[in-house]
C-alpha cells in the first residue's frame, strides 16, 4: 500500500523535526519544509534513517509571494500527489511590544505565521481529489492564544490569527479536509533560561512540569488519525493556559 503523504513546515528542527520523527515512526512518507535549509538535525536525521522514511526536503522562503502555491507545486510534483497531511509547524518569533510594533514586522509574522499556512491548507483543499479520502491540516499554535500577555506582540497576534482560521477552516473545507490546531507551551529553550529559573517556571504549571517535543507530536499524530474530529485546538501546556501570566516565560521567574 502507498504509505500516507505528511508536509511538515519548518519539519528538520526542533519541535518540527520531532512531529516528522513520529509520523515517520506511523509509516508517513515525509516532505519536509525548511526556510534556509533542509537538513535534518541529527535525532530526525537518525529516525529516517531506522525506519527507511520515503523523504524529500523543500526548502522555501515563506517571506516570498507564492510560497505556498509554489511548496505545494513542489512536493506534488516530487511526490506524483498531494499531502494526506500538512503539518504547519514553520514559525517567525520577534519580540516587539506595543510601543516598538512595525508594520513590516507585523506583516512578516502575518504572512509566515498566518497567511501561509492558510494558503497550504486552501490549496491542499483545491487540489485533494474529489471522493478521495478527507486530508488533514494540523496547524501549531501557541499557549499564549488563550491568554496573552503584552511581550511578542507581532507573533501573538498573527498566531491568534491563524488560531481564529481553525474553526472557519473546518467548516469550509470541511468537504475534503479537516482541519484542527496543537498549542503548546513552553517546550524547547536556547538558554536563555538558567536551571532555577526554569524550575521556578515548572512549579507555575498546574501539571507541575513541562511539554516535551514528543508530547506534541503525540497530539499531531492523534489528530491526523481522529477521522471524526475537526474544527479543535489541544493544548499541550501542562496547563499553561489555564492561568494568566503578565510576562511571557522568559521574563517569570528570575532571582
Amino acid at each position: 500500500m502507498t504509505r500516507p503523504l505528511a508536509l511538515v513546515t519548518g519539519g528538520v528542527k526542533r519541535v518540527g523535526a520531532a512531529i516528522a520523527g513520529r509520523l515517520a515512526d506511523a509509516g508517513y512518507a515525509l516532505a519536509l519544509h525548511g526556510n534556509s535549509d533542509i537538513i535534518p538535525e541529527d535525532g530526525l536525521a537518525k529516525k529516517l534513517q531506522e525506519t527507511g522514511c520515503d523523504w524529500s526536503g523543500f526548502q522555501q522562503n515563506f517571506l516570498e509571494d507564492g510560497a505556498a502555491e509554489s511548496l505545494i507545486e513542489h512536493v506534488a510534483g516530487h511526490f506524483g500527489r498531494v499531502p494526506d497531511l500538512i503539518v504547519n509547524s514553520a514559525s517567525i518569533f520577534g519580540q516587539d511590544m506595543a510601543d516598538e510594533v512595525e508594520e513590516r514586522e507585523l506583516l512578516d509574522h502575518y504572512r509566515v505565521n498566518s497567511l501561509v499556512p492558510v494558503l497550504l491548507t486552501t490549496a491542499l483543499h483545491r487540489r485533494r481529489p474529489a471522493g478521495s479520502d478527507r486530508a488533514c491540516v494540523i496547524h501549531i499554535l501557541d499557549q499564549r492564544i488563550r491568554n496573552p500577555n503584552r511581550d511578542q506582540l507581532s507573533y501573538t497576534l498573527s498566531k491568534q490569527a491563524l488560531a481564529g482560521s481553525v474553526r472557519s477552516l473546518a467548516v469550509a473545507c470541511a468537504d475534503r479536509l479537516r482541519v484542527n490546531g496543537v498549542a503548546p507551551g513552553l517546550t524547547l529553550t536556547a538558554g536563555e533560561y538558567g536551571q532555577d529559573q526554569l524550575a521556578k517556571i515548572t512549579a507555575m504549571m498546574p501539571l507541575d512540569r513541562l511539554p516535551e517535543p514528543d508530547d506534541i507530536a503525540d497530539a499531531v499524530l492523534y489528530l491526523a488519525q481522529a477521522e471524526a474530529v475537526t474544527g479543535q485546538i489541544i493544548y499541550v501546556d501542562a496547563g499553561a493556559n489555564l492561568k494568566s501570566f503578565d510576562r511571557d516565560f522568559v521574563h517569570l521567574g528570575k532571582a
